[in-house]
């Protein structure tokens, strides 16, 4: 079967964001480590703020990846919708994850529905 392109372009900008997410987040704490206590607590409410949006971020993204791979729509749905979840937890970082997001519901919208949904 043929596997979705818009799929594998959503799944290349998500590990490319993730990675960016993860770096950007060490780094700043590995910065605020010697700076004085309010930055510390300002910098630890920032990443608690964005430690959600990246955990749904990277769920989606391994739902990408086993979509793709697989080639089940199912998969791409999922991916898609916590994208939008992602965009919801973290509205500033919307233009991150927008264009994965429409990229995932347009490769559901034209992936083949499964052999086993024709049978029945």
């Amino acid at each position: 079967m043929k596997k979705s392109k818009l799929s594998l372009i959503s799944l290349i900008l998500t590990a490319l964001y993730v990675v960016y997410l993860i770096y950007y987040i060490s780094s700043v704490g590995s910065k605020a480590a010697t700076a004085d206590s309010a930055t510390q607590a300002g910098t630890a409410i920032g990443i608690a703020l964005i430690t959600p949006h990246l955990v749904c971020t990277a769920v989606g993204l391994l739902m990408n990846i086993l979509g793709y791979f697989l080639n089940k729509r199912g998969f791409i749905l999922t991916a898609a919708i916590l994208y939008t979840i992602a965009i919801v937890l973290m509205p500033i970082y919307f233009f991150f994850v927008l264009i994965q997001t429409i990229l995932c519901y347009v490769a559901y919208a034209k992936m083949s529905p499964n052999k086993m949904q024709h049978n029945q």
